[in-house]
């Protein structure tokens, strides 16, 4: 069984962009919301160098890292094109106007 936390509101992330939650001792979560309004989220960590995800751009489905532009897919986590790697994804969904995100446990390990 899942066990889900309320992390607040589509109106708490703006539009194209992220925000960051601790959950638990956990690594750092960056929850995405792309300019469809779609909630996704990551471990806010680039698979590359470990850049800030959550201080990338996002496009699409997509964010670009802030260090290197490593192209990362927001929902599997990732890398696109040539480059190669994968972040963990954290299951997330909206619920009653509220974004709630699934006690961590993550749903795709680093390649």
């Amino acid at each position: 069984m899942t066990d889900w936390i309320d992390i607040g509101t589509l109106a708490d992330i703006p539009p194209r962009g992220a925000r960051t939650v601790h959950i638990g001792g956990e690594k750092e979560i960056a929850v995405f919301r792309t300019g469809d309004d779609q909630i996704f989220a990551l471990v806010n960590e680039c698979p590359h160098k470990k850049g800030p995800l959550s201080q990338g751009i996002v496009h699409g489905h997509s964010v670009a890292c802030p260090l290197h532009n490593w192209n990362i897919v927001l929902k599997s986590g990732e890398a696109q094109g040539e480059d190669k790697g994968c972040t963990p994804t954290i299951a997330v969904k909206q619920e009653d106007g509220r974004i709630w995100i699934a006690q961590p446990e993550m749903t795709k390990v680093a390649a």
